[in-house]
């Protein structure tokens, strides 16, 4: 039988070829992982007249915060944005896209059915795909960091206007289209340990004292932690583990209450959010899936390593969330229900969150679901 090991010793392009002759379903991510490469590097080798499967890449030139900014001019796309376990997939116009700060740490923000946060430093290649499929030509921009990992994706759609598309790509294509990426090494990180040092008290305080969820990642910096270390610390008041579970039950409980919430899913680069009810739950073997129009999430559930309820302080009153991370304490998702800013969080999601704490023998206080 072949192995990934027998194409490793072929150039990249035609070891690729050889893989997904031989596993025609494969997907380029875990093409790259086979191949001990990465997603970019995968496409890059396609540069040159080194296409195979009916498939053409083109270079882009960064910075990519002018082009996704007139991606408005478009129309209707799908956004899609991924982690190692959660692939969330979102359909609609680019709207008002604001970029913040220098190009060397750009920020992004869209707010619309495309509610998107960029980290622009993290856009490091891009490229635009097209893929001939049974379903005729796909057309791609797919950006990544300087691993050469996948940090955002733009599909066109039957909708969008493929001539302000095809401008687009000409004006941002690179004048060098060569196959060769100077990509670094992925580091494997564990973000589970706290810092010895570490004053629960005055976590409790400051953690008390927040006025805004926006102001907790702040919060963590000053005290040098991480998400899962500081829910271990600062316990069942503020944060409760639940079975790893907890995020479908989460997900199917919404879909039986029609009860509109909050979907984040993000990496380094980009975070992608969902608000509204879920209706198409599915599950394929490792896989749970929301299948709705306008609104794909694929979760790989079994590589949630933990899962959280979460309470965050703010001016409009306790703020919950259902969090999950990998085994390294690297975040996957989190839930919220949908509320505006200036508003309190709805009853019914707390009440939907205590159901499932209780599922699992865990206590909420009381005063926190009153």
């Amino acid at each position: 039988m072949t192995t990934p090991l027998d194409f490793k010793s072929l150039p990249l392009a035609e070891a690729w070829q050889r893989l997904v002759e031989d596993q025609p379903k494969l997907r380029i991510r875990d093409a790259a992982e086979l191949l001990d490469t990465s997603e970019a590097e995968l496409l890059a080798s396609q540069l040159n007249g080194g296409e195979f499967q009916q498939q053409t890449v083109r270079r882009l030139q960064g910075p990519f915060g002018p082009l996704l900014k007139q991606l408005d001019q478009v129309g209707e796309v799908m956004v899609l944005t991924r982690n190692a376990a959660m692939v969330h997939e979102k359909t609609g116009q680019f709207k008002d896209l604001t970029l913040h700060g220098p190009a060397e740490r750009q920020m992004g923000l869209a707010l619309g059915t495309i509610d998107l946060r960029l980290f622009l430093n993290h856009f490091v290649f891009g490229f635009e795909v097209e893929n001939q499929t049974p379903h005729g030509l796909r057309r791609s921009l797919q950006f990544f960091d300087a691993s050469g990992t996948a940090v955002h994706k733009v599909y066109a759609r039957d909708g969008s206007d493929l001539n302000v598309w095809q401008q687009l790509v000409s004006e941002f294509l690179a004048a060098d289209q060569s196959a060769e990426l100077n990509t670094t090494a992925v580091v494997e990180e564990s973000l589970l340990g706290a810092p010895v040092e570490l004053d629960a008290d005055a976590l409790n305080q400051d953690w008390k004292a927040l006025k805004d969820v926006h102001h907790f990642q702040a919060m963590l910096k000053k005290h040098n932690l991480n998400r899962v270390p500081a829910y271990e610390a600062i316990g069942n008041e503020f944060a409760m583990p639940l079975a790893t579970e907890a995020f479908e039950q989460a997900l199917e409980s919404a879909r039986e209450t029609q009860m509109p919430i909050m979907v984040f899913v993000g990496n380094k680069g980009c975070i992608q959010i969902h608000t509204g009810p879920v209706h198409n739950l599915k599950r394929l073997g490792p896989w749970f899936n929301v299948l709705d129009d306008g609104f794909n999430l694929h979760a790989s559930t079994d590589q949630i390593g933990s899962a959280w309820l979460v309470r965050k302080p703010t001016s409009d009153g306790i703020i919950s969330s259902l969090e999950v991370f990998d085994r390294n304490g690297q975040q996957l998702a989190m839930l919220f229900g949908q509320r505006e800013n200036g508003q309190p969080e709805r009853s019914e999601w707390r009440t939907l969150l205590q159901s499932i704490a209780s599922l699992h023998k865990l206590d909420i206080p009381q005063e926190q679901t009153a």
